[in-house]
């Protein structure tokens, strides 16, 4: 055995230790990860595919793979644009003609990159299931003119899962194709993805991971819905394996071999422009930038370019290094302790490997005259925060179920009434208008408020996402 097959044996079995210590701390039934460092791939794997009826997790077991899906619809739109069928800066109706939204000057307006880099300015949280044929997309698609119009386009990023919903029909209409044989046509065939699907009748002929969700607070149960509608392939109905994630991350980071790039018509370069900063977002929960479907974190001098995926139970991640040839992937089938699982080992894979370790915010009580000014209630379709001043100077967000958005999710039908999530955040040290959340699973996820012109705060940017204040609340302080 030389020097190299004995560094490779040792790094697989600390991510393996890893794995199974992150797995057993979070209470997560299954995770499957995948590491690319300086030309060598490892993996390890944990766990069961369901609690229920459970399975040994490998390599090649399938997760939902959530939001990471929408870098799959960005490079297909790109693909695209390489091989002349569509300009990104082009408005969509150049290729929508029929597309009628809220606001019809944004109609007019609002192009295929603003669909990509979550600027388009509508609200993004609208799940309505429009049926399993072919029509799913167009269907959906013709109801957004219920969407309405939060700020002009291409002016502010709010996480838009609509809009990808919307490029996802781009792809049908210039291709004349379902938009999952497009992208089965245009990337999973000619890059040898054929762990890669979007139908159930595909998934269910293989090894397939369920989500779990805690009951109570407690007690994990299978989390049901298994799957999302079928409009909702453009934006995180893609099901995978952890190696075809990670020959997916190792894509971008190197582009393809020439004869497929040949076939492809997509170079490096162009691979490349989709991680350059289309704006920047400081304080975003997911990022300090945004390229061209992708995430952008700063790591040192560098970009670490990333993009995550929550489905229900399900948490997916995925990350790369191009100036260090390093890539990390994860999938887990629990929620909310994948997300946290996905995190913590996502930092200490990077610092052990590369060095550059991601810096954890640095946070600070304030007195309750400063924290008065972003008391509120905050909300769009789809998601709704309360706002109130905690007793140790802190703030409290009291998440709440949008019930607009549970009539969508059960097709009208009764679902029971879960409780306010809490949780507690304070002011970020030395950035005014940030916060950062402080304990549970989210502990350091960050985020911030916007003030208007008369300097008052009048949105807050909570997960990603813009809301708007809607109401004030009495200034007590939360128990």
């Amino acid at each position: 055995m030389n020097q190299s097959q004995s560094e490779l044996m040792t790094r697989q079995q600390e991510l393996q230790d890893l794995i199974d210590e992150l797995a057993k701390e979070f209470d997560v039934p299954g995770v499957a990860a995948g590491l690319w460092y300086r030309g060598n791939a490892s993996y390890a794997w944990h766990g069961v595919t369901s609690i229920e009826n459970p399975l040994p997790i490998d390599e090649h077991t399938l997760f939902q793979a959530g939001s990471v899906g929408k870098t799959f619809t960005a490079t297909a739109l790109v693909l695209l644009e390489a091989q002349g069928h569509v300009e990104l800066g082009a408005p969509v109706r150049r290729y929508l003609p029929e597309l009628n939204l809220a606001d019809a000057s944004v109609c007019e307006q609002v192009t295929l990159k603003q669909l990509l880099n979550h600027t388009a300015g509508w609200e993004g949280d609208f799940f309505p299931d429009t049926g399993e044929g072919d029509d799913a997309l167009a269907d959906f698609v013709d109801r957004l003119n219920e969407l309405e119009q939060l700020t002009p386009p291409g002016k502010v990023f709010s996480y838009n899962n609509a809009a990808f919903c919307l490029a996802g029909r781009v792809i049908e209409k210039v291709t004349g194709e379902t938009y999952e044989s497009a992208i089965r046509r245009l990337i999973l065939e000619p890059l040898g993805l054929d762990e890669s699907f979007f139908f159930r009748d595909e998934v269910m002929t293989r090894r397939f991971a369920v989500g779990h969700k805690s009951k109570d607070g407690c007690q994990l149960e299978v989390a049901r819905p298994w799957g999302l509608p079928r409009n909702g392939a453009a934006a995180g109905g893609l099901v995978t394996s952890v190696s075809d994630l990670l020959a997916w991350a190792r894509f971008h980071l190197h582009g393809a071999h020439d004869d497929v790039e040949e076939q492809l018509m997509l170079d490096k370069t162009r691979l490349r422009a989709m991680i350059e900063p289309t704006l920047h977002m400081p304080g975003c929960a997911f990022g300090d930038a945004f390229g061209i479907g992708w995430f952008l974190n700063k790591v040192g001098n560098t970009w670490l370019v990333s993009h995550g995926g929550s489905t229900h139970g399900q948490e997916a991640s995925l990350s790369f290094l191009p100036e260090h040839d390093w890539a990390f992937v994860v999938l887990t089938n629990s929620s909310p302790g994948g997300m946290a699982l996905n995190q913590m080992a996502r930092q200490r894979v990077l610092a052990g490997c590369t060095g550059p370790v991601e810096e954890n915010v640095q946070s600070q009580s304030a007195a309750l005259s400063e924290l008065t000014a972003y008391a509120g209630e905050y909300g769009t379709r789809g998601m709704r925060c309360r706002v109130t001043v905690g007793e140790h100077g802190e703030l409290a967000f009291t998440i709440l179920d949008d019930p607009e958005l549970r009539v969508l999710m059960s097709e009208n039908a009764e679902m029971t009434q879960s409780e306010p999530t809490v949780l507690r955040a304070l002011l970020v040290t030395e950035h005014l208008d940030r916060y950062v959340f402080t304990s549970g699973p989210l502990s350091g996820t960050s985020g911030y408020f916007e003030r208007g012109q008369n300097n008052r705060v009048h949105a807050l940017h909570l997960f990603g996402r813009w809301l708007p204040l809607v109401g004030t609340v009495k200034m007590h302080k939360h128990p």
